[in-house]
């Protein structure tokens, strides 16, 4: 496995807004066309494609809260026929080390919707803690420290 994470291009798009979640994660996360559109109207907000060598098999979303100035992993999706391969843990990871480079970025936060007991594992796995705070539909908050020394 050789998860990298990389920009979306005019070349990679299509690709990328016709990756699909399996039916049953559809109210889980919105369509990668959707995320797209939010980062050119919210720039603060960085679409970026998961790959597995030269293989196109997820997408991300993160960046930084004008409001809370938290930093958020705002999408993480694997695409259906990529699932159970440990790709979501990898990308996680990687988005994770390149937020960490982000000066100010001691720690991240994003949340879930409650029935997504597979994102919830996942992300305790990597080491995310609920907040005990949730939004207004009800998804549940999570939060990484990142323990920087400095």
């Amino acid at each position: 496995m050789n998860i990298s994470l990389r920009e979306i291009t005019e070349e990679n798009f299509r690709k990328c807004v016709n990756l699909k979640v399996a039916e049953n994660q559809k109210g889980f996360v919105a369509e990668n066309v959707m995320s797209i559109a939010l980062s050119k109207v919210a720039p603060h907000l960085i679409p970026l494609a998961v790959y597995n060598d030269e293989e196109m098999v997820g997408f991300t979303l993160h960046g930084k809260s004008p409001d809370r100035k938290d930093y958020w992993i705002v999408r993480l999706m694997i695409a259906e026929n990529f699932q159970k391969r440990g790709y979501g843990k990898e990308a996680a990871l990687k988005l994770i080390e390149k937020m960490s480079g982000y000066e100010d970025c001691d720690h991240i936060c994003l949340s879930f919707v409650p029935d997504n007991t597979d994102a919830e594992r996942l992300y305790e796995r990597i080491g995310f803690e609920r907040t005990g705070e949730t939004d207004e539909d009800g998804e549940i908050f999570m939060r990484l420290e990142l323990n920087k020394k400095g």
